[in-house]
């Protein structure tokens, strides 16, 4: 399956709806250090209701640890600087797509290290910042999903 990777999160209300993606899509949920709250955190559980025993989540404390222990079969680095559409890319199982924390988004550091073709966007009106994580998650994931036929 996908492995949907969160660099640095800080909110907890949409790290628990991740969760849920998590538990109903069958991703694996990587939360990369620091987080900007507990995992106990009340907004989190609640966001996350009962979903929090189906979701696969691991914690690893930098993006380097990650790619050392999972190794995935590519890593796409989601953000609003891609220059291509995520629809516009053929997924594969194995793959990871990587997000940013809610208020920066990834540092230029980390997008530097991957091709421009690795970096994918999710299409917005001009002018617009930004979609809620969570919901782009949703976008991404289900799109890699879908082309895998939903196996």
């Amino acid at each position: 399956m996908f492995h949907c990777v969160l660099y640095q999160p800080e909110i907890p209300p949409n790290t628990g709806n991740i969760i849920r993606i998590s538990a109903n899509t069958g991703v694996k949920l990587h939360l990369i250090h620091p987080l900007g709250f507990e995992l106990d955190n009340k907004k989190l559980k609640r966001a996350g209701l009962d979903y929090h025993e189906w979701a696969h989540l691991v914690e690893h404390d930098s993006l380097e640890s990650f790619l050392e222990t999972v190794q995935p079969s590519r890593l796409f680095a989601c953000s609003t600087k891609g220059k291509s559409c995520y629809a516009d890319h053929n997924y594969q199982a194995g793959d990871a797509f990587l997000f940013g924390p809610e208020t920066r988004g990834l540092p230029q550091t980390v997008l530097d290290q991957f091709p421009p073709e690795q970096v994918i966007r999710i299409p917005m009106l001009p002018g617009r910042r930004s979609m809620n994580l969570s919901n782009a998650v949703a976008v991404i994931i289900y799109e890699a999903w879908k082309q895998v036929g939903f196996s």
